[in-house]
């Protein structure tokens, strides 16, 4: 998919500490019924909503302010279920910045957005980080994961492309709204690796307690 063909105008889902990454494939359990109502308007259209996370402050009109930056998705699975709910996957296409919200009828939010600045997003350039590179951030991560409870499956992430696997695990981390917030807005791939490395260094493991101390 080409900018041109992404629109200027999006539908957003704001949801908390949780961001989609370009060339990443989410899964999706819509049971609102404005965010039912966005699917349903989503999918006889151009199947694209927008996923932005909301701040802890609100606005003018009582709604949670949102973060600059987000991400448009393509919804490339749609299963409704007995009791009405909407199993979707999303796949990110390429971030976007908030320029203004756009006053509808609509019960969910509209924004107009612009994707300059993320031209990278729809390029597959040729990787120059290689997974020997990222041994001691898989370590920690793996640490991290396991102190947190969150089970991954590092053999199915080995087989994914560098890009995919680094966004996968920024997208899974236990890391807070604001840390996942940097990650997302980090120009690219190398820029992200660092930024992981960094937040890292905040985190203490307590290999005895089996806990993550901050």
């Amino acid at each position: 998919m080409k900018q041109d063909d992404l629109p200027k105008k999006i539908s957003v889902f704001p949801l908390s500490n949780f961001i989609i990454f370009p060339k990443t494939t989410v899964p999706l359990n819509i049971f609102e019924p404005r965010y039912i109502d966005m699917i349903n308007d989503s999918m006889k259209s151009d199947k694209l909503i927008g996923m932005i996370q909301p701040k802890n402050s609100t606005n003018k009109d009582g709604n949670p302010e949102l973060y600059e930056i987000g991400c448009v998705g393509k919804i490339t699975s749609f299963r409704e279920t007995e009791d009405g709910r909407y199993l979707i996957e999303l796949k990110g296409l390429k971030r976007f910045k908030n320029i203004k919200e756009i006053q509808s009828e609509k019960k969910y939010r509209i924004l107009e957005v612009s994707y300059n600045n993320f031209d990278q997003d729809l390029i597959n350039e040729k990787e120059e980080l290689k997974f020997s590179d990222l041994e001691l951030i898989f370590k920690d991560l793996k640490s991290l994961f396991e102190k947190k409870g969150f089970i991954i499956n590092w053999k199915a992430l080995e087989k994914q492309s560098l890009d995919e696997t680094i966004n996968a695990l920024a997208m899974a981390s236990p890391f807070t709204l604001e840390e996942k917030q940097i990650l997302l807005e980090a120009k690219n791939l190398d820029s992200r690796k660092n930024k992981i490395a960094e937040i890292l260094k905040t985190y203490t493991f307590d290999i005895y307690e089996n806990n993550t101390l901050q």
